[in-house]
């Protein structure tokens, strides 16, 4: 009778505990909840096809280096973000942002929609987690009504006529391990967390192998 009343006692505190765990729900953005990169798009909207495409024509050989696998991908967009952005107004940049968002928020797939509602509906805390840009991630992730964002943000710096871009990452590039960190920022150690990661790509590998709930290419 004892050691029923025990194990009965064991069980109730198991519950308890996995009951009080905070469930997250972090998906990426590019390729998980869309079906294409949205940064080039939001370069060309913000600068022009002509001058994105030279500053890729420059940045040929970083580009062959990721093609052959001796870069990464967001090497090449960290050195793209350096050659486009040192020198431009925030004030016009954070207006193409939201334009952006409000495109790319028409384009989420609609299978994608429908689990972040369903985590919501739960009661789960949303998170965005994307390497793609501060400038439009930020704004996307509150119409989405996300909890909370992760992302690559860009760097000011004060100037003569006031705050400018000046080309480098304020904090972490948001992929990889970096991605894990950040929200870790924002919520604590992951451990902590009853996980479910939304995820497509290489960057995202750290991210799913933290979850307890790991999902892959789940909306394609």
């Amino acid at each position: 009778m004892n050691a029923a009343l025990r194990e009965g006692r064991d069980g109730a505190h198991d519950a308890a505990r996995h009951d009080a765990l905070l469930v997250v729900a972090a998906f990426d953005l590019d390729g998980t909840l869309t079906r294409r990169d949205t940064l080039k798009p939001f370069l060309v909207r913000a600068f022009g096809w002509r001058r994105v495409a030279w500053t890729f024509l420059l940045l040929a050989p970083c580009a062959l280096r990721v093609a052959v696998g001796r870069a990464r991908v967001d090497d090449f967009k960290v050195r793209a973000i350096r050659r486009l952005f040192a020198g431009e107004d925030p004030a016009r940049l954070r207006a193409v942002g939201l334009a952006h968002a409000q495109a790319v928020r028409e384009r989420i797939r609609p299978a994608a929609l429908a689990r972040i509602e369903w985590h919501r509906a739960q009661g789960h805390r949303l998170v965005l987690a994307s390497a793609a840009i501060d400038l439009y991630v930020e704004p996307l992730a509150r119409s989405l009504a996300f909890d909370h964002v992760a992302c690559t943000r860009l760097a000011l710096v004060a100037g003569a006529v006031g705050e400018r871009y000046d080309g480098t990452l304020a904090g972490e590039d948001c992929t990889g391990a970096g991605k894990v960190r950040l929200i870790e920022a924002v919520l604590g150690p992951l451990a902590g967390c009853e996980l479910h990661a939304y995820g497509d790509s290489q960057g995202d590998h750290e991210l799913l192998a933290a979850a307890r709930h790991p999902h892959w290419r789940p909306f394609r």
